[in-house]
């Protein structure tokens, strides 16, 4: 066990959508990762999915409603559900997932 430094952690990361597991619990998946832009619409049939930002602002945009978040804020997109994270400028986020997610849905 070790203690995970976010800053330090993220400091590392160079590709955009490349996000890097820094911690495993229970089958879930922390992971840290770049936003810039748009990335696919895609959707979890069995997996719910957590957005946490660290830094700077994100958009989720869902079939019913888009979802605006800052720092500090997140937001926990239910397994089904259609999604598109978006970041018109670069964002550092946290996610909480099961390990068995696979990045770009079904």
């Amino acid at each position: 066990m070790s203690k995970v430094t976010l800053a330090d952690r993220l400091a590392g990361i160079m590709e955009h959508w490349a996000p890097e597991v820094v911690a495993e619990l229970n089958g879930q998946q922390v992971k840290v990762v770049k936003f810039l832009g748009e990335f696919k619409r895609h959707t979890h049939s069995n997996e719910d999915e957590l957005f946490l930002v660290i830094r700077g602002a994100i958009r989720l945009e869902m079939p019913d409603e888009t979802v605006e978040l800052s720092e500090g804020e997140f937001f926990v997109v239910p397994r089904g559900v259609e999604h598109r994270p978006v970041a018109e400028e670069e964002a550092d986020v946290l996610l909480f997932e099961p390990s068995s997610t696979i990045r770009t849905g079904d």
